[in-house]
C-alpha cells in the first residue's frame, strides 16, 4: 500500500483484515477546539427547555470529528505510515462555550498478506 489518501486505512480495529503490520511507527493524534458561539448557545437553550435532539451541536461535533480525523492522518503520514489502527475519539467541553474533539490510534504500515484468510462475514 502506498501513502497517499485514497490507500490510507483509518480503522477502530487492531487489524486490517488482509493485511498485515509490517511496522509500528507510534500514537498520533488530531485534535480540534471548537467555539460553540452565543447564538448557538441561546439556540440549544431554547431547544433544550422543550427536549430533542440539538442540530446545530450535532453537526458541529460531526465536522469537529471529521477534522480531528483529517489532523490524525496527517500526523501519521508525518511519520511515513500508510494506516492507523485503534482508532479512537476522545471529546471534553473546555468552560461553557468550548468543545475539544481528539481522534488518536496508532500509526502504523500494513501490506497486504495473501496467505491470511480472511475474517467470515454475514451479509
Amino acid at each position: 500500500m502506498d501513502n497517499n489518501s485514497n490507500n490510507f486505512m483509518a480503522v477502530t480495529t487492531n487489524y486490517v483484515p488482509g493485511c498485515q503490520i509490517v511496522d509500528v511507527k507510534g500514537p498520533v493524534f488530531g485534535i480540534i477546539v471548537r467555539s460553540r458561539g452565543l447564538g448557538g448557545n441561546f439556540i440549544a437553550g431554547l431547544r433544550g427547555i422543550v427536549g430533542g435532539e440539538i442540530d446545530e451541536y450535532t453537526q458541529m461535533l460531526s465536522e469537529a470529528r471529521e477534522h480531528a480525523i483529517e489532523r490524525m492522518i496527517a500526523d501519521a503520514k508525518k511519520l511515513g505510515a500508510n494506516a492507523v489502527v485503534d482508532m479512537r475519539f476522545d471529546s471534553a467541553d473546555i468552560g461553557q462555550v468550548m468543545t475539544e474533539v481528539v481522534a488518536y490510534g496508532t500509526a502504523v504500515n500494513i501490506q497486504s498478506d495473501k496467505n491470511k484468510s480472511q475474517p467470515v462475514s454475514l451479509r
